[in-house]
């Protein structure tokens, strides 16, 4: 027969199945995968800040992408790198401290496509009624697209962790490496049938609103490329695109993989590993993507490298 503990403020993370022999490795690749994602989007986001010729509409919400991947992975890595080093038994947690990580981990998954839908609808401005793009795409405009990306985000998780804070706990063990939604629910003894359709809509809402805005935005970019006269500017404009769209790809991909084995228990290992990488990947590839596809910004790197070596050679 299973024990029960109510309403315990002390839970217990089961986190990564690591061997001994495996676990120094597993600790370093994380530790090198965070420092590499932290450094990267910090970095980007200091380019954007400092240079000028970045302060576009395209790049200032660009940014809270990066700022989402950096408190996504913050969120999760450094707890993780933790445990990892100690047994099962003394990987704890207070409750308080799972709910925030929770709803923090939310924000992020929800942050990731609402800041890639707005992304989306910049460069379908800018492609599709460029004449107009400075006075649609105004300072005004920019703060009210992200404070909307932010805002309907915090909205929905908020809904999506209330409705879980209010149930009786019989249960110690959180089966994840982090806390989320499921995980925290998972804990009450009580009915969820109202957790588990919130949280249904909320996924197919969010889901739906994500891929088919994207489908219609580019559907229409396409088209008015296909139908224009200049082709340098109609490429140009194709690979801005198609850029933003592997970044989607990336986040919409690594998603689904932890959404299906969610639905298959004996893949529990696997879900476990797809939830990591699902803040790891996108969040090491997202400024990659974008440094390499953004002549301004390889613009930028070049001049400071060639100024410093310059500036060495001189010193010589």
């Amino acid at each position: 027969m299973e024990n029960y503990t109510y309403n315990s403020f002390i839970l217990q993370i089961e986190g990564l199945k690591v061997s001994k022999d495996s676990m120094y490795p597993v600790f370093f690749f994380f530790l090198i995968a965070y420092i590499v994602i932290m450094a990267l989007n910090i970095g980007i986001s200091i380019i954007i800040l400092i240079d000028k010729n970045l302060h576009q509409p395209m790049y200032v919400i660009f940014c809270n992408l990066s700022v989402s991947d950096m408190i996504g992975s913050t969120n999760i890595v450094p707890r993780l790198l933790a445990d990892i080093l100690v047994p099962p038994s003394q990987r704890l947690i207070t409750y308080y401290q799972c709910v925030v990580q929770a709803f923090i981990s939310h924000l992020f998954g929800t942050t990731s496509q609402t800041v890639l839908m707005i992304m989306a609808y910049d460069r379908y401005v800018a492609i599709c009624n460029p004449l107009h793009y400075a006075s649609i795409m105004t300072t005004k405009m920019v703060i009210k697209l992200t404070v909307a990306a932010w805002g309907v985000a915090f909205v929905l998780v908020g809904i999506l962790l209330g409705l879980t804070i209010r149930l009786n706990r019989c249960r110690t063990v959180i089966m994840n490496p982090f806390c989320d939604n499921a995980s925290l629910f998972k804990l009450s003894c009580e009915s969820v049938l109202i957790n588990n359709v919130y949280g249904l809509t909320y996924t197919v809402v969010l889901k739906a609103a994500s891929i088919g805005s994207t489908i219609l935005t580019y559907a229409k970019i396409t088209m008015v490329c296909m139908s224009g006269k200049n082709k340098s500017v109609n490429k140009k404009a194709l690979k801005t695109c198609s850029t933003h769209l592997v970044v989607y790809l990336i986040m919409l991909i690594s998603g689904f993989i932890v959404i299906i084995l969610h639905r298959f228990p004996q893949y529990a290992d696997y879900r476990k590993l797809a939830t990591i990488l699902f803040v790891i990947v996108p969040g090491s590839l997202n400024t990659i993507i974008y440094g390499v596809q953004s002549k301004e910004i390889r613009k930028f790197l070049y001049e400071m490298f060639h100024k410093n070596k310059c500036f060495a050679l001189c010193k010589k």
